[in-house]
């Protein structure tokens, strides 16, 4: 951890606990800042909340009082609060320095960054990446929007590390001075304007991965995109990845992932699926690469990395029938790439919380589903939908009994996919207890010896 002295006396407002914000308070702590704690909800009882007060931090909740702005602190907010939320307004309004917590772990961090954002891909390029690094001597740590907390985990780095992070719009509209070394975005499409309002918005809260960066360090972008991201203001060394034709960077040719004209393995070799994925696999690929993971290792990865949970995730095969679990598919987005991931036969379980949309949009990518299992609120849209395309539906009551359901009916080589484009509150409390059930389903039918 680096021995930063730039919020030393500096009053600094946290604003939102939770763990990030709870993390971020303890940093501070340590590096001399005066720290307030805020956060709308009650935590009288909240066990971080008295851990933090036992440490001599001022912790307030239920309200947000604009009287904590009254010494022009220096503001740390998570980042899924609102910049319309009056408290920060006001911060906004005061010309207040507004940040989020990683900004943080690049102050401290002694080691050097890989960050990764995009709409879609994020996490599993970010998981790719730490799988090449744990398959090889170099160490590279996860962190940031995939569940570790960076600001926690760049104290625990040194040099000779790598930070791998995973960064959100959210993430990136709170940062100043931070700048990854090696920065990839996996495509930007339009997300979260409920949040950033314009499409526009949301494109430069993904720009500022590279705003910062030198001529010394790397951007990797989607060739495809490169319109999005190339400006004036672009410094950094920039590669590019491709499935479809030869770039300066690295691509697919003659079935082979390419770099600069070396193959490095056949696609037939690796093991997730996808034409989305392949995109994910190039840029983790040239990211490991250019931070000095060998090649040996990054095969291995390849060869045996089967995704991350709930997420076209492969959890086995039953007879001929491998089965895939993409419970974190919550909008027709996602599930658009899980159908379009396979060239066999699918049996589709699909269907959840009704938010009053339709699913015509799934309509082109549905020419290899066989059979359809619905579920949930939506389940008679997606019978509809299933019906007007001519293929056969099940009913059923939820995501255990549509595995049943499908038994009798199952042919060899049917490729088993739990797509549900659907948020999962109308029958689960998450989509990660979605997903188990539908693992746990699959293994209570597996043939028992």
């Amino acid at each position: 951890m680096l021995n930063y002295k730039g919020l030393e006396g500096k009053d600094v407002l946290v604003i939102g606990l939770a763990k990030s914000g709870y993390e971020a308070a303890k940093l501070l702590n340590k590096l001399g800042a005066n720290v307030v704690v805020n956060d709308g909800k009650d935590i009288s009882q909240d066990s971080h909340a008295k851990d933090l007060q036992n440490m001599g931090i001022e912790v307030i909740g239920g309200e947000h009082p604009l009287s904590l702005l009254d010494n022009d602190p220096i503001v740390i907010k998570n980042p899924g609060i609102s910049y319309n939320v009056p408290i920060i307004k006001a911060a906004t309004e005061r010309g207040l320095k507004i940040l989020t917590e990683v900004e943080l772990s690049y102050l401290v961090s002694e080691a050097p960054i890989i960050g990764v954002t995009g709409t879609n891909g994020k996490t599993t390029v970010t998981s790719l990446i730490g799988d090449m690094f744990r398959k090889s001597r170099v160490t590279g740590r996860l962190a940031g929007n995939i569940g570790y907390v960076a600001s926690k985990v760049a104290q625990e780095v040194d040099k000779d590390d790598y930070l791998v992070t995973e960064l959100s719009s959210f993430q990136l509209l709170g940062i100043d001075q931070y700048k990854p070394h090696i920065a990839i975005i996996t495509n930007i499409y339009s997300a979260h304007l409920d949040y950033h309002e314009t499409l526009e918005n949301y494109q430069n809260a993904k720009r500022r991965i590279y705003q910062n960066q030198t001529e010394d360090d790397y951007l990797i972008c989607n060739y495809h995109q490169r319109h999005l991201i190339e400006t004036e203001s672009l410094k950094a060394k920039t590669y590019y990845f491709s499935t479809q034709q030869e770039v300066d960077g690295i691509y697919i040719k003659d079935g082979y992932i390419t770099f600069r004209g070396l193959r490095l393995i056949h696609t037939d070799d690796i093991v997730l699926p996808g034409e989305h994925n392949l995109e994910n696999i190039l840029a983790a690929v040239l990211a490991a690469m250019i931070a000095g993971v060998p090649i040996r290792a990054i095969i291995d990865s390849l060869t045996t990395f089967s995704g991350i949970e709930h997420r076209l995730q492969y959890i086995g095969t039953n007879k001929t029938n491998k089965y895939y679990n993409d419970s974190k598919a919550t909008n027709t987005l996602a599930t658009q790439f899980a159908l379009n991931a396979f060239d066999q036969p699918i049996i589709w379980l699909c269907g959840g919380l009704d938010r009053g949309n339709g699913f015509d949009e799934l309509i082109p990518y549905m020419s290899n589903v066989r059979v359809m299992v619905t579920f949930g609120e939506t389940q008679e849209k997606f019978k509809k939908l299933g019906e007007s395309q001519g293929k056969y539906v099940i009913k059923a009551t939820d995501v255990e009994d549509a595995v049943a359901k499908f038994q009798d009916i199952i042919e060899p080589n049917d490729v088993v996919l739990l797509s549900p484009a659907c948020a999962s509150w109308d029958q689960y409390d998450t989509f990660e207890q979605r997903g188990q059930r539908f693992i746990d389903s699959f293994r209570a039918h597996l043939p028992q010896f």
